[in-house]
């Protein structure tokens, strides 16, 4: 490990550049370069308040497992600038964060919400939407098979797929999907002109801030008739338990609800996007693992795992330490922030053989993409669920499968993952 813990300038901005997310392989030589040679390094950038890069498997563990010691709720839970978070602040009135979700929860008030929907993402209750999940799928293969043997994966099948489960799940109409694609793609996508509100690729200051604050206004807007229909007439859906939740024996805040559904809309379906887009990038880019699978279908609960980590839709979440603590050597204070590199830990050498290649056989298979500790995904196994019961109907019609031009990454240092992958296929 460097004496020095401040990292080189250059590196400590490619981790916070978006940009280097969408090339994809200057962040990982980035992060490969910070594993091997400074692995808890400490950022220190103009306008930025100082924070640690955490980029061995090992370092984001030890943090993600004592939440009493690494806090999500005091400081912003994705990076921001010291201009952008003062603007925050200013509009919540002191509050480092636009919205109140579980992510931005600590004990006692997490526990307490993550408890209002919990049930409903355990293995053996979502079960029962099994069939349903899987008469989606057929339906995307379907249409996969309709476009002709070429489509954009990522945009034709890889978006609307799970969506169209999570929002079924949540109680949102059909007609309503594409305004809750275009709402989350316009939150995780502020950076990207592609995908963003304005067009353009906006820093991480005010301009981004009040374009933000705008999507999470009309998301809010959109679930509080939501929360008033179910309020009147509650019925079987995740939007009644949010909408009718007690916290402590008082119903929950509006702000808070309204939160609560923004962070299943979105979070609730993109990730797995990513991920379903980034197994058939990887079997593209390894025929012989395409082969494999063809060969034995047993490997699908692999893929899925796998193309999690090689995918690592989340790319990072802050943390700030409420008490001095030693890690790797060096020491922490109180107040410190700290930046967990996910796609760093997901390619961790120490853990990982061959941490590159996309292997459908990698056993085990310890990545983090899920989070690790009291915040572990709530949705992870329905997300897996999701991709097991689409590649069962897809893989056995597959015949042929290759891209068919340069697959694209969002511009995201959040959440974010392929947004272009076309590809060239023959269905049965």
């Amino acid at each position: 490990m460097a004496k020095n813990a401040t990292l080189p300038e250059e590196l400590a901005r490619t981790v916070i550049d978006p940009t280097a997310y969408a090339d994809g392989k200057r962040i990982h030589d980035a992060f490969a370069w910070l594993r091997a040679n400074n692995p808890l390094g400490r950022a220190e950038l103009e306008g930025v308040t100082p924070f640690w890069v955490v980029t061995k498997h090992a370092d984001i563990l030890e943090i993600s497992r004592q939440n009493d010691l690494f806090r999500s709720g005091e400081q912003s839970t994705t990076f921001t600038n010291i201009e952008a978070d003062q603007r925050v602040r200013q509009m919540t009135g002191g509050s480092p964060h636009l919205v109140r979700t579980l992510v931005q929860m600590d004990a006692p008030d997490h526990p307490k919400h993550r408890l209002l929907t919990q049930s409903w993402f355990l293995p053996q209750n979502i079960r029962h939407l099994e069939d349903r999940i899987r008469q989606i799928a057929r339906e995307h293969v379907d249409q996969m098979a309709a476009l002709g043997g070429e489509c954009d994966f990522a945009r034709d099948i890889a978006v609307t797929y799970p969506l169209r489960v999570i929002m079924e799940v949540l109680g949102v109409p059909r007609e309503d999907e594409p305004r809750m694609l275009r709402l989350t793609q316009e939150l995780f996508g502020a950076a990207d002109p592609d995908l963003s509100r304005s067009g353009a690729q906006t820093g991480e200051g005010p301009d981004q801030m009040a374009e933000l604050q705008a999507v999470i206004a009309d998301f809010f807007l959109y679930f509080k008739s939501i929360t008033d229909a179910r309020k009147a007439e509650p019925r079987g859906d995740l939007a009644t338990v949010i909408a009718n939740g007690q916290i402590d024996g008082a119903p929950i805040s509006d702000f808070e609800a309204m939160s609560y559904y923004v962070i299943v809309a979105t979070a609730g379906h993109d990730t797995t996007s990513s991920s379903t887009a980034g197994a058939i990038w990887g079997l593209c880019e390894a025929p012989d693992q395409f082969a494999k699978l063809k060969a034995d279908p047993s490997l699908i609960p692999g893929l899925v795992d796998e193309s999690i980590r090689w995918t690592t839709p989340v790319k990072h979440f802050m943390r700030s330490a409420t008490a001095p603590y030693e890690l790797r050597g060096r020491q922490i204070e109180a107040g410190d922030w700290f930046w967990l590199a996910y796609p760093s830990g997901n390619r961790d050498e120490e853990v990982f053989e061959a941490p590159d290649a996309f292997r459908i056989d990698r056993n085990p298979n310890r990545h983090l993409a899920f989070g690790y500790g009291a915040h572990l995904c709530l949705g992870q196994h329905l997300a897996k669920l999701e991709m097991r019961i689409l590649w069962e109907e897809l893989i056995p019609r597959l015949e042929m499968l290759e891209l068919a031009g340069e697959p694209k990454l969002a511009t995201a240092n959040f959440v974010g993952g392929p947004k272009r992958l076309p590809i060239r296929y023959r269905i049965a």
